[in-house]
């Protein structure tokens, strides 16, 4: 029984909500102690929205770092609640103040994600903040610092309490983290494993876009695998389980690089080997080895023991099925043994990290582990990267002015029909007003089903328990259900935090009374919200479609470049080469990105350029596949002075690649014709068509495969021109309706062109912009 239970609580710990709740629990628990004993149990209401608040603003780094992030956010605090309960009383000062500071807060977003999540926090405090004077009658009570010291201090309250956590458990959330990027790792392997299914007929491209979604993903879960283990490198580098970390990251790299790997058109594998086994051991290896991903993940939760036999023993399948087929002499198989050769080779590679991964110490530190800090360097740097976005083509400044809009027209609204309670329709708008509208359309939805949901849950709560004790345990319970959902379940999460308000402003007398307000005001927030992402500046994906496809090919290419740089050089991970990797990934996702939330916004304002952009995603991630695959051969060919005049011709045929990709993706940038490329692709084809001048060794065996990859990715010249081109045989945007000021640099922030492995593909989306704490509260 005692082994059983230590079981379960040793899994409840890997869960990644789990600290997150438990903390919520103790601050929820304190307020209510301190209320319960002081004997006023108003002081819980106050407190309870200054711990949300706090645990919306809290932002992941060492704990060094969130005392810096607490001071801060309790400043930003203060400032607001004291300007509410100075301007309470003036509505036509109030109104300004209120368009101004949303406007400027989300603009700070512009700077980094955690700026972002700060300041939305500090403007939920501030709505809580009115909606606290307005429980009391719309005044102070004669004591202007009471209610903002009661906000401050539940806010502090949590703050502290996370501080402390973090100081004890600074390294868990990597593990949580790396966990994840794991099992994300193994869900690509295994989608991947269903292209290599030998059938006929089947639906290649709708698998090619499952695959290129789940990339974005993986790419998501290393972005915050990397920015969890640089927040905490900071002058721990000699921290010798960081590095086990840091070593499990560039692990996971060099997997996700292979695993994107494409060494051969599937339809032409299958056609040909058919009648033969080598497709289906291709295929469960990959699954094994996906299945593998997610053992690893579980074990570096429960610290237990990685076992993945059952792939190793799927690659020796495949190798005696290649052997066999060898064996045959069949010289029509010639290019397609090597290739699935090649194949073999990368995945025994995989395999070797697996294993590796298990036991990431043994592993030899890598010569350049820098990774890239994306952080302002001064106020100078923080402030080019908000003047970069102070334009109507940034989707920052869009969103800004669309919000404080919303939020000015709530307040008149709320004014002009004096509704009870009506600074709930501010909340509402604030939680449900996106960046784009399919994102404001899913959470207008969620909030509306959440609200009612919870209304009737809390009202049959407070019915049943009328006990005080009872409903401020409810309040607990609901607040850390909140928080324990409220990213992957928004509409339990609203429903939570609505029965949380509920109980608790029931024990100040007027929880039945609150029902109808808060439904109405909610529908009128919503309301709100979806005409202003409509109507206001409308951030529409398709009108910004070329661009971010643009970026994507152009990434593509600087990671082309950085590969046969490699080849020149010698293999050398180093930062330059794994920037212009991820840089490469995050533009994909980044597409992939909009393309989804192309398919939530209205069919007029889509119309066929979602398919269109689904075509140019399924080329473009076919091309990043041989890219990777390339890229995953790197250092298989040592400097032969007989066949340096060839790998030199190679090269440069390799930069004309580069170039006319280039040429592409500018044309596709500035909505220009674009040149018919078969001329220069049948050119390419026949230099990488060439065999081998020297006799054919091992190494020249390899080297003809860098000659079938480069082949394979001249031949997607004309697929990429051809999509490109439908994508801009559409009307040209009107003026303001770009990606101006906020075009994403390399890292993913801002335009300033510096490469970086930070979160490009996830913000590009554009849900990110006004920081976590909006998105989820």
């Amino acid at each position: 029984m005692s082994d059983s239970f230590s079981h379960s609580l040793r899994q409840l710990w890997t869960l990644d909500k789990f600290a997150y709740s438990f903390r919520v629990f103790l601050a929820f628990s304190g307020a209510i102690a301190l209320s319960w004993s002081q004997d006023q149990i108003a002081l819980a209401i106050p407190l309870f929205l200054g711990i949300i608040a706090s645990a919306l603003s809290e932002t992941d780094d060492n704990w060094e770092g969130r005392v810096r992030a607490l001071l801060v956010t309790l400043i930003c605090f203060l400032v607001a609640s004291c300007s509410v309960e100075l301007l309470f009383p003036w509505p036509w000062l109030f109104a300004p103040g209120l368009a101004l500071s949303a406007f400027t807060f989300i603009m700070l977003g512009a700077i980094e994600q955690r700026y972002a999540t700060i300041a939305s926090a500090t403007l939920i405090l501030s709505v809580y903040s009115m909606i606290n004077i307005e429980q009391h009658g719309g005044t102070t009570d004669g004591n202007f610092w009471h209610q903002p010291l009661l906000l401050v201090g539940g806010a502090a309250w949590y703050g502290a309490i996370s501080v402390v956590w973090c100081a004890l458990f600074s390294r868990q959330p990597v593990k949580q983290s790396m966990a994840q990027l794991y099992r994300e790792l193994g869900e690509y392997l295994i989608i991947k494993a269903t292209l290599f299914e030998p059938l006929r007929g089947i639906d290649v491209e709708s698998r090619r876009v499952a695959l290129a979604r789940q990339n974005g993903r993986v790419v998501t879960a290393l972005n915050q695998a990397k920015e969890m283990i640089f927040r905490r490198l900071e002058g721990q580098r000699g921290s010798r389980k960081l590095n086990r970390y840091l070593r499990l990251y560039f692990i996971a790299q060099d997997i996700h690089e292979r695993v994107s790997a494409s060494h051969y058109p599937y339809s032409a594998l299958t056609e040909t080997f058919f009648h033969h086994d080598v497709l289906f051991r291709c295929q469960r290896l990959l699954d094994q080895q996906g299945r593998a991903c997610k053992r690893l993940a579980k074990a570096l939760l429960l610290r237990q023991p990685f076992e993945h036999g059952q792939s190793e023993q799927a690659l020796e399948d495949l190798r005696a099925s290649i052997v066999y087929l060898r064996a045959q002499r069949n010289p029509e198989w010639t290019p397609l043994l090597r290739s699935l050769q090649a194949l073999g080779r990368n995945l025994a590679t995989l395999e070797d990290q697996l294993s590796s991964a298990h036991n990431p110490d043994a592993v030899v530190d890598q010569k350049d582990a820098s990774l890239l800090d994306r952080s302002p360097r001064s106020f100078r740097d923080a402030w080019e990267r908000i003047r970069l976005n102070l334009t109507p083509g940034s989707p920052t400044f869009r969103h800004a002015l669309r919000l404080s809009t919303a939020l000015l027209v709530g307040y008149g609204v709320l004014h002009l029909v004096h509704p009870t309670q009506g600074y709930w329709i501010l909340l509402t708008t604030l939680f449900v007003c996106r960046p784009n509208f399919g994102a404001t359309r899913r959470f207008l939805r969620q909030r509306i089903i959440g609200t009612v949901v919870g209304l009737v849950v809390g009202w049959a709560l407070i019915s049943l328990f009328p006990n005080p004790l009872l409903q401020s345990l409810i309040s607990v319970v609901a607040g850390v259900v909140f928080f324990a959902n409220r990213e992957k379940h928004y509409v339990i999460a609203t429903a939570a935090i609505t029965t949380l308000v509920l109980s608790s402003f029931n024990q100040v007398g007027d929880g039945f009374d609150l029902i109808l307000p808060r439904l109405i005001d909610t529908l009128i927030g919503a309301l709100i919200s979806g005409l202003a992402v409509f109507f206001i500046l409308p951030d529409w994906q398709g009108r910004r479609l070329h661009k971010v496809a643009s970026t994507a090919l152009a990434n593509s290419t600087l990671y082309l470049r950085e590969i046969i740089h490699q080849y020149e050089a010698g293999k050398q991970d180093d930062l330059a080469y794994r920037l212009a990797r991820r840089n490469a990934h995050n533009a994909d996702a980044a597409l992939s990105t909009v393309l989804a939330n192309m398919l939530q916004e209205p069919g007029h304002y889509r119309k066929k350029d979602a398919d269109e952009g689904f075509r140019f995603l399924v080329v473009s991630h076919t091309l990043l596949g041989y890219l990777s695959a390339l890229g995953a051969h790197r250092g298989a060919l040592a400097a032969n002075e007989s066949n340096a005049e060839s790998d030199a011709e190679i090269y440069a045929a390799a930069r004309r690649i580069a170039d006319r990709f280039d040429a592409i993706a500018a044309n596709l940038q500035s909505r220009q014709p674009i040149d018919d490329p078969r001329g220069e692709q049948n050119a390419l084809v026949a230099i990488f068509e060439q065999e081998p001048t020297a006799a054919q060794d091992d190494a020249d065996d390899e080297r003809r495969v860098i000659q079938t990859q480069l082949l394979h990715i001249s031949r997607q010249l004309v697929p990429m021109s051809e999509a490109a081109a439908r994508l801009i045989a559409r009307p040209v945007e009107t003026p303001g309706e770009g990606n101006g000021g906020d075009e994403k640099g390399d890292d993913g922030k801002g335009g300033d062109g510096k490469g970086g492995e930070g979160k490009g593909g996830q913000e590009n989306s554009g849900e990110k912009i006004g920081g976590k704490a909006a998105e989820n509260a």
